[in-house]
């Protein structure tokens, strides 16, 4: 079977775009303090991997099983970083600065199970409310949704914290009581 030039590309290649995978994953765990899952993971990473490079070493005469690992290596990133997209691992925190000073806004987001804090904040142009909103990746989006529908000129930023300590709203969310 690995006779056939066309079968041995299509093998590297998949068995690259896993490997890569895992490796990419593997990489985000670590990142994201996940160290056993991680550890678990590379296991079978690099087992996926002595079998892609092994079958490529004993061909590279093959100019095209090299071609394959390669370009198998970069959709493997792709695909990668779409699964832990998917994943959403870990929370963000999200920054707002509003157009104008609106007490509903923060109370709208916290009905709907966020955790926010809120200030009075002084731009250029005169008086803002700023928020500081925590939430689990996976519900990023639909917050973002939501701020531009309640504030279209909210200014946003966001950056994932490394780490959470204390706060009624993480005790929340660890027993899945955030309803957005």
């Amino acid at each position: 079977m690995l006779e056939n030039s066309f079968v041995m590309v299509a093998i590297i290649l998949i068995i690259n775009i896993v490997y890569v995978s895992f490796f990419t994953i593997r990489m985000i765990l670590t990142l994201k303090g996940q160290r056993y899952l991680a550890a678990g993971l590379s296991t079978i990473e690099v087992v996926i991997y002595v079998v892609g490079l092994g079958l490529v070493l004993e061909n590279l005469n093959e100019i095209q099983n090299l071609i394959a690992y390669a370009v198998g290596y970069g959709i493997g990133v792709i695909v990668g970083m779409k699964i832990e997209e998917k994943l959403a691992l870990g929370y963000i925190t999200i920054n707002v600065i509003t157009k104008e000073y609106d007490v509903d806004l923060p109370k709208s987001l916290r009905a709907l199970g966020y955790g926010v804090t809120d200030w009075a904040a002084h731009g250029l142009e005169g008086d803002r409310m700023a928020m500081q909103i925590l939430t689990p990746r996976k519900y990023e989006l639909k917050l973002y949704e939501k701020i531009k529908e309640l504030d279209p000129k909210a200014f946003i930023i966001a950056y994932e914290p490394k780490s959470i300590h204390g706060g009624f709203w993480v005790k929340s969310v660890r027993k899945g009581k955030l309803f957005s």
